[in-house]
């Protein structure tokens, strides 16, 4: 008699072993260190803010918040360009305002017809701004002292800034810090500073 070979299918029973959780595990252990060690470096080293004011629009918007950076000028100086966070006149119990540098030590500073001098010369990014119609501090020259700095907003006409007398030239010492990012509003992305 013959025998009948029948083909059968079956499938084997996975059983599921330790090794397979060991790259998840690692994938989850390193997300979970370096979550913390960037909540420890911006604890230590950074500072989050917001904006208060339309003085720096279009660039930053009231109610913004920024992530300041405290270690960037225990070495180096500001220098025209950073967008800064400070306290105006040192006084502590007012809120961080945050402005751009225009004036570094040394310069001679002027507003005429609505643009910005420095050292004589109309301020290099003077096209990108509206003319301004209140000169305040600098509508005679003034030269900036070893540890002072001139800000102004971007948005110039709406801008409480180193014009004005109650800010005046920011001194080093009073200055917290570079901000370099911000967490945009809700309809857009985070993102870093640009210059």
């Amino acid at each position: 008699m013959r025998k009948k070979h029948e083909l059968t299918f079956y499938q084997k029973e996975k059983k599921i072993k330790p090794y397979h959780f060991k790259g998840a595990f690692v994938f989850v252990f390193w997300m979970m260190a370096l979550s913390f060690v960037a909540f420890v470096l911006v604890i230590l080293f950074g500072m989050k803010t917001s904006v208060v004011g339309d003085g720096m629009e279009p660039t930053f918007y009231n109610s913004e918040e920024v992530l300041i950076n405290r270690t960037s000028y225990i070495v180096f100086n500001p220098k025209v360009g950073d967008v800064i966070a400070f306290y105006p006149n040192g006084n502590e119990n007012s809120h961080y305002y945050v402005k751009r540098v225009v004036g570094v030590p040394g310069d001679t500073l002027y507003i005429e017809g609505g643009h910005l001098y420095v050292n004589g010369y109309i301020f290099k990014d003077e096209g990108l701004y509206d003319f301004m119609d209140y000169s305040g501090l600098l509508e005679n020259e003034l030269t900036l002292k070893d540890d002072e700095y001139f800000v102004l907003g971007d948005n110039r006409n709406a801008s409480e800034d180193s014009r004005y007398g109650d800010v005046g030239p920011v001194k080093k010492n009073d200055i917290e810090g570079r901000v370099w990012f911000r967490f945009k509003c809700d309809e857009q992305k985070m993102g870093f500073v640009k210059r």
